[in-house]
């Protein structure tokens, strides 16, 4: 009897996990964003997160590199239940919901999937890229961030990111040299990869 009841513990707990999981991931395609046009100009017309995926509507999306002070890159794994490029590393980012400052996005997903507040002094804006994927029609606005937490002070977001990790600008430049197919990057041209790793070098504060 005891063990019955405790198997059925368990399985009432993957169950809530799972439902949880799924609510999720349906609440996330309803977010309501603003639609551009391909100049990056608001055209007072909002619609679903997946409303304006289905139909290759321009939005905006904002996404940085995390800078600790000994010079290295945060990483994170996508949940393995996301739609795109799950179980895979990439840089922080998300969607820009409707009324949303770019700046103030990034902010809200930084601190939604990693439990970290960070200021507006710690970041700086480096670039606006216009999607050529005729699939997915969005202005991303590129971030870099400085940051003194720590992986340990980090609160994870289960649903959206599973795994974090620091590394140097060697060990990104390797991985890129390898093609390891487990990193969002190496989808990316090769320029606009080396672009990115120099505007890094940058911003890079080392420790005396």
């Amino acid at each position: 009897m005891i063990l019955i009841l405790k198997y059925s513990k368990i399985k009432v707990a993957k169950n809530i996990c799972v439902w949880g999981i799924l609510w999720f991931v349906e609440e996330e395609k309803m977010e309501i964003l603003d639609i551009v046009d391909e100049n990056n100009e608001l055209i007072n017309k909002k619609e679903t997160r997946k409303y304006i995926h289905d139909n290759f509507l321009w939005h905006r999306h904002v996404s940085c590199w995390i800078i600790n002070e000994n010079g290295e890159v945060l990483l994170q794994k996508r949940a393995a239940e996301k739609k795109r490029n799950p179980n895979m590393w990439s840089k922080t980012g998300g969607h820009v919901i409707s009324g949303e400052e770019p700046i103030e996005a990034l902010k809200r997903e930084v601190y939604e999937e990693l439990g970290i507040k960070i200021h507006e002094n710690d970041i700086i804006l480096v670039g606006i890229h216009k999607s050529n994927d005729e699939k997915n029609r969005y202005f991303g606005y590129n971030f870099i961030v400085k940051t003194n937490y720590s992986i340990k002070e980090m609160k994870l977001q289960k649903e959206e990111v599973s795994d974090v990790k620091f590394i140097s600008i060697e060990e990104l430049l390797n991985i890129k040299k390898n093609n390891d197919i487990n990193y969002t990057f190496n989808k990316w041209n090769d320029k606009d990869f080396y672009e990115e790793i120099e505007t890094i070098k940058r911003y890079i504060v080392f420790k005396e």
